[in-house]
């Protein structure tokens, strides 16, 4: 009788086991899923603040003509930018965007100020198992969260007399 007992608590454990470790691997997987969605954000504003740097200093003026002062080349700002990102991100889907937007007007300078805002279309890679069907967009089956990153920079001008 004694043996039987024994016998019984020790299945018991197991069933426990096996009820409560499924529970405890998803919440572990929901945490670490959760650092690693926060380590791709970081990277993703950190990218974001560089090309857009670099694209402040390339969409300035030239100094090629009289009037280059007063005049932004997005269009340029852009091509450098995806350059960049492709090097930054090799074989992943990032895609980059730019538009220049005036800002205030320079007295001194009689001109515009303008600022590049830079908007990065990030595609996060979800890891852990199970997590994916909460944070992932949709279609869940990609295990893929899209995360849109955007900096605004002012546009470098030097003072030309």
């Amino acid at each position: 009788m004694e043996k039987n007992r024994k016998l019984r608590k020790r299945g018991q454990v197991t069933v426990e086991l096996m009820l409560v470790l499924p529970v405890f691997f998803m919440m572990l997987f929901f945490i670490m899923e959760t650092g690693n969605l926060g380590f791709q954000t970081i990277l993703a504003h950190h990218c974001a603040y560089e090309l857009a740097r670099i694209g402040s200093l390339v969409a300035g003026p030239t100094g090629y003509d009289n009037d280059a002062a007063s005049r932004s080349d997005s269009g340029r700002a852009l091509r450098k930018m995806q350059s960049v990102a492709k090097q930054m991100f090799p074989g992943s889907n990032v895609r980059v965007e730019c538009r220049i937007a005036n800002t205030t007007y320079d007295r001194q300078a009689e001109r515009w100020n303008e600022d590049i805002i830079v908007t990065l279309h990030y595609p996060a890679k979800l890891i852990f198992p199970g997590s994916s069907h909460v944070f992932a967009d949709n279609p869940k089956n990609q295990r893929i969260k899209k995360l849109k990153v955007s900096v605004r920079m002012p546009i470098e001008k030097p003072f030309y007399n």
